[in-house]
């Protein structure tokens, strides 16, 4: 049995019907059109305070890191461990299949083999025979003066093309500055930006890597790259869902 059937069933269901109540065929084209589409109100208050109060609880995650010490911005982040908070693990399970959909149909669109299984615990499975055993989700906190270079969540060969970030934080009163944003550069012409505004609890779902745009001649690929602006003051945290297992 792998880590995320741990999830008690009850909250399984719970986020599955939070999920099946969005728009999905707007979320999709809006994944289509511009590489991100946002779930407003993914989580309530209360439970983005309980999530972010779970960063200085060192029992719930399997590493610390400092990206200033890797080059990767300024600020810090912590992996959860296995079993994942309930809450995060049921999130998990429940959204990856309508990910999955649109991972499938955009991998035929730019020609790559590779199908997603209809479950989570299915496409973890394959991780874990990959050597990729270490989870991926994670809490992200930034304070003043922080930022997020543009990188890509990949952690392995066997890389999901779509994750989930969550804000925690509201905009305005906990934080300002600190905008997510999204970079995507196709062949041949200049880096489009796609700034996402998020409030507290709001989910945006985003490619990783690659996604497929159609021209004139067919289906090309576009490379994408994420990250966040300098946050100007307050505090600000986040939840990363990577679908994904580290090696």
């Amino acid at each position: 049995m792998n880590a995320d059937a741990r999830v008690a069933p009850s909250l399984v269901e719970a986020a599955e019907t939070r999920i099946a109540a969005y728009d999905w065929p707007a979320l999709t084209a809006e994944l289509d059109g511009f590489g991100c589409a946002v779930m407003e109100k993914l989580l309530s208050p209360e439970e983005c305070r309980q999530l972010a109060g779970l960063y200085p609880q060192e029992q719930h995650f399997r590493s610390h890191i400092h990206m200033a010490r890797h080059g990767f911005g300024k600020g810090e982040y912590r992996y959860f461990r296995y079993p994942l908070p309930d809450l995060i693990g049921g999130l998990r399970g429940a959204l990856y299949p309508r990910l999955a959909e649109v991972a499938n149909r955009w991998n035929e669109r730019m020609g790559i083999a590779t199908r997603y299984p209809a479950t989570h615990a299915a496409f973890l499975d394959q991780c874990h025979a990959a050597g990729q055993v270490r989870p991926t989700p994670l809490l992200l906190q930034y304070v003043p003066g922080d930022f997020n270079c543009l990188h890509q969540d990949l952690y392995g060969d066997l890389a999901f093309p779509l994750q989930v970030a969550i804000l925690l934080s509201e905009p305005g009163e906990d934080f300002t500055g600190g905008e997510f944003a999204l970079t995507e550069q196709r062949p041949r012409m200049q880096s489009r930006v796609e700034v996402v505004h998020l409030r507290q609890g709001d989910a945006v779902a985003f490619a990783v890597h690659n996604r497929p745009v159609q021209g004139t001649k067919g289906n090309y690929r576009v490379n994408l790259r994420h990250g966040v602006s300098r946050l100007r003051s307050g505090m600000r945290h986040t939840v990363g869902i990577i679908f994904h297992d580290a090696r």
